[in-house]
């Protein structure tokens, strides 16, 4: 059996960066380099400032001059347009980095007499290419060299042609076009003869607009296939990779902290984990906004950046508001160490939302981001989308390391571990507060539902929001339940006075046996007297006793001294038996 032949080294595409912020991430570096790229798409969605700002960035920053051929717009009206861009077209026309021209073509000009023409064309963009040495080209838009011609099989001759003669000359093209009904482009035949197509779209749900590109065909070379929403502002274009980010991100060990003592205490003392995601829900009035003001605080306080999206208050009133529990907010707005980004979610699509958020993040650079309330963004059945759109976000956020703070209004009717949004997946903490009704009385309650990676306490506090901060307190957990605010402190004092009750008996017995033990030594020490009188006593007549036994033995031996006799002593007979 003969062996494979090793394969031979890999081809790879040359491509032309765009600097078009994702653009190129999903491209895998840019546009094909020396061919023609079409860009089509319906009107208003951005193709003659795609295909200028290709040419702009090309020029600025990889010094590859380039030319822009306009059907339908003059020259004053292209500089006029681009110039909110901070795009300065007559700058790079003066220093000949870019051509700019427009040319009008009426039906005149050419004659259909058995064979179409673009000599005339070709030698204009000849022209300008030589003129500036361009590596860039932009034809904008293309209908307007066809709109009179009725015969699809000489458009697409011409238009091969045309594409052929540009890739002879080495120059990578955008040649941009309106979108058909049921087609990319209106003729339905460009797509077949271009290298890269891309596909830009505007389009109106629920009454957001949402702008989305899509690469329909890229030969020779892999790319990104979903609709990626992209951003048209005064930085240009900014397109948005749906997953490019992925799951390779880093997990920090490293712990911050919360800015509520016990509330760090209930996450093992030491709070969240950094670049986490943190999620606080409940219904309104629980006090969500007060926790993640307390977070911003104690993030400040360490010197840390925050960026604080809100999406009910205006800044002033929220400040206004977090000063009643003892949380100013304002000297850390003035160090510029807390920025407020106020918008209503109904000001644009989601995922302008997105974008914009992501380049305040990308320019503020913050450690903390706060979005609040996310289920803002909830209109009609777009829950889908609102999920797609905080999945990006959390991808990026934690790319970046940054950590995200999101609150959510949730119904007291509805489950309140089942979020509006359905983003528990992407939480590492969630914090539920919750309504606790005894008594005609509301108070407030907190728990952690969860939190990834950490020991965590399961048990519910009270919830209290006071002129000095944020409390939490043990709440009364006995036979009736759980019991918070007047019902916890009528219990608590029932419990103390039964308790001083019990204190009392336990005193008095204990004052019983104390005199009962005082009485049981004093009869130990007259006992102990009285044995003590008798010893003595008893040892006076021993010691008595003794001495006139001796006497006697003494008198005994001088009586018999005198006499001259033996004197007889007993002594202890032993017995030799044996």
């Amino acid at each position: 059996m003969k062996k494979k032949e090793a394969a031979g080294p890999l081809t790879v595409l040359q491509k032309s960066p765009t600097s078009i912020q994702g653009l190129d991430e999903i491209t895998g570096g840019g546009l094909p380099k020396g061919r023609p790229t079409l860009v089509c798409g319906g009107a208003g969605c951005g193709k003659t400032l795609f295909a200028m700002e290709f040419l702009v960035r090309g020029a600025t920053i990889y010094n590859e001059p380039g030319v822009f051929i306009s059907f339908e717009e003059t020259e004053k009206e292209l500089t006029a347009n681009v110039a909110s861009l901070g795009f300065d077209l007559d700058n790079l026309v003066k220093r000949k980095k870019i051509w700019l021209e427009h040319i009008h073509i009426e039906r005149s000009e050419y004659q259909q007499s058995g064979e179409y023409d673009l000599e005339g064309l070709f030698i204009r963009i000849h022209l300008a290419i030589e003129s500036v040495g361009a590596k860039r080209v932009v034809l904008d838009t293309i209908e307007s060299l066809f709109a009179e011609l009725p015969n699809p099989l000489i458009l697409r001759a011409e238009l091969r042609r045309l594409f052929r003669w540009l890739k002879r000359k080495g120059v990578t093209t955008i040649v941009t076009a309106e979108r058909g009904d049921g087609t990319l482009t209106r003729q339905g035949l460009e797509e077949y003869v271009s290298d890269c197509v891309i596909l830009l779209d505007h389009r109106v749900n629920d009454q957001s607009s949402i702008r989305r590109l899509r690469i329909v065909k890229y030969r020779g070379s892999t790319h990104g296939t979903n609709e990626y929403p992209f951003l048209i502002d005064e930085d240009g274009f900014s397109v948005l990779p749906v997953t490019s980010i992925g799951l390779n991100y880093f997990s920090s060990p490293d712990r911050i902290s919360t800015g509520i003592q016990r509330l760090d205490t209930m996450l093992s003392g030491k709070g969240y984990f950094r670049s986490s995601t943190v999620l606080v829900s409940g219904t309104a009035g629980t006090g969500k906004t007060s926790i993640a003001a307390s977070f911003a605080e104690a993030a400040c306080k360490r010197g840390e950046r925050v960026l604080y999206f809100t999406f009910e208050e205006s800044p002033s009133q929220l400040v206004r508001n977090m000063r009643s529990i003892g949380i100013d907010l304002d000297p850390w707005a003035k160090k510029g160490l807390l920025q407020f980004h106020a918008t209503r979610p109904t000001l644009y699509g989601l995922e302008t939302h997105l974008t914009t958020s992501i380049k305040l993040i990308n320019k503020f650079n913050p450690s903390i981001v706060i979005l609040d309330p996310i289920n803002g963004f909830m209109i009609g059945e777009n829950k889908f989308e609102v999920k797609t759109m905080l999945l990006r976000l959390v991808d990026f956020l934690k790319m970046k390391r940054v950590t995200a703070f999101f609150t959510s209004l949730t119904s007291a009717t509805d489950n309140m571990e089942i979020p509006d949004v359905y983003i528990s997946s992407l939480i590492d903490t969630w914090l539920l507060l919750r309504d606790i009704e005894i008594g005609g009385e509301r108070n407030r309650g907190l728990y952690v539902l969860k939190s990834r990676g950490m020991a965590h306490s399961n048990q519910i506090r009270e919830f209290r929001l006071t002129n000095h901060g944020i409390e939490l307190l043990d709440v009364y957990v006995g036979a009736d339940g759980v019991l918070t605010g007047s019902a916890r402190l009528s219990q608590e004092t029932k419990d103390d006075a039964e308790q001083l009750l019990r204190q009392q008996e336990i005193g008095s017995k204990q004052f019983s046996l104390e005199r009962k033990r005082d009485a049981m030594e004093a009869q130990i020490i007259v006992l102990r007297s009285e044995f003590e009188a008798e010893q003595s006593e008893a040892l006076k007549v021993i010691n008595i006793e003794k001495a006139r036994n001796e006497r006697f033995t003494q008198d005994k031996v001088k009586m018999a001294k005198s006499r001259r006799g033996d004197v007889y002593v007993k002594t202890a007979v032993t017995s030799r038996k044996k």
